[in-house]
């Protein structure tokens, strides 16, 4: 698809602008909910880092609330991106969710094979889950219980044994459930429809265009590149389908010229691009934050390549104007930041977002530099 320029811009522009998108500069007041449903998806394969990512965007945070907005519904937990377990807005988590399903995993025939569910089988199993969840949230090993008590599921007793961690998947992504509230240190799962915010799945093509306008809203300016990772390699959404919604999506996109890039905004976002200022903020994040993983990790202009394997190990990001730079970690009593950019290193700046983070992590830390 071919769009002519309609602005150009530096990367140091590009980036400035993605920062405020992101309430990383500045610093944001939305709410959690607010946060999620900006970013789109929060991982949160490990909770310490999911909450440090939403409280690092909020001017005023404190510990828990993250989960506390789990408990109250205003955001989700689900199976999402490259399988793993996202945050998301009751609001708009269905269209990445409808995205998700695109691929109906279940109807291949290793799935028919491996679990004795045909397609035709999985209304009445989705049915039978929901019907299970009525009363509240159950654990896994809570939910095969019930399940498999009906004969035609009996013979999921095991897999539901082994935690049931695949079959289970495609529930979240169908609506049918979602993440509840721990137990017990156990997962729950609690039905989703039940959540008055919840606005359900919508039709696959008209999920595809708000996928993507909200990707460019919130990591724009971005190529055609980055929205097939993001929409095929994070959710399987196939490349044939994301390009006809480009191609629908045509007369609401702009292209600009990033220092001979070419990239897209939405294009009511231009004039508010085109006005950034590069930015020289500091900003520790936690590892694997949405900043990195949303273009992607191989994204040199915001993960320079030396930095791609500390980036993908899930080591804390040092950014300057939303370049890694360095990575920070706290042992101890101290937090350590290590320098891995060629240009000055802005001490100051540095030990104000140190001070910044403490605070959030609740601990008194001596900051300490190493190259």
């Amino acid at each position: 698809m071919d769009i002519p320029a309609d602005a150009v811009v530096t990367w140091g522009q590009a980036l400035s602008w993605r920062l405020e998108r992101h309430l990383l500069d500045p610093i944001g007041s939305e709410s959690v909910a607010g946060v999620v449903r900006r970013l789109g998806a929060v991982l949160s394969m490990d909770e310490s880092l999911a909450e440090l990512a939403v409280r690092t965007r909020r001017s005023t945070s404190r510990p828990g609330e993250l989960a506390e907005a789990l408990a109250q519904g205003t955001v989700i937990k689900a199976f999402a991106f490259r399988g793993s377990m996202h945050y998301l807005s009751p609001e708009d988590g269905g269209m990445y969710l409808a995205l998700r399903s695109a691929g109906r995993q279940w109807e291949l025939p290793s799935w028919v094979d491996h679990y004795g569910l045909t397609p035709s089988d999985w209304p009445d199993f989705r049915a039978a889950v929901r019907e299970a969840l009525r009363d509240g949230p159950l654990t896994v090993p809570e939910l095969g219980d019930v399940v498999t008590a009906h004969r035609a599921y009996r013979h999921l007793k095991p897999i539901f044994g082994e935690g049931a961690g695949t079959l289970v998947k495609p529930l979240t992504w169908q609506g049918d459930m979602s993440f509840g509230t721990p137990r017990g240190g156990q997962h729950t799962f609690q039905r989703l429809d039940l959540n008055p915010r919840w606005t359900g799945i919508p039709d696959l093509d008209d999920a595809g265009p708000r996928a993507i306008t909200a990707y460019l809203r919130t990591y724009g300016p971005a190529t055609f590149d980055h929205v097939h990772y993001w929409l095929g390699n994070g959710l399987s959404a196939g490349r044939r389908r994301i390009d006809g919604w480009l191609s629908e999506l045509r007369d609401q996109l702009a292209a600009v010229d990033v220092e001979g890039t070419t990239a897209y905004v939405v294009r009511a976002d231009v004039d508010s691009l085109v006005a950034a200022r590069p930015s020289t903020a500091v900003r520790f994040l936690p590892g694997h934050d949405q900043w990195v993983m949303g273009p992607g990790t191989k994204d040199v202009h915001v993960t320079p390549q030396s930095r791609r394997d500390l980036v993908t190990r899930k080591a804390n990001p040092v950014t300057v104007g939303g370049v890694v730079c360095g990575t920070w970690a706290p042992t101890g009593a101290e937090l350590t930041v290590t320098w891995l950019d060629g240009r000055r290193r802005p001490d100051e700046d540095i030990e104000h977002e140190a001070a910044r983070i403490a605070g959030l992590l609740g601990r008194d830390l001596d900051l300490r530099f190493t190259s």
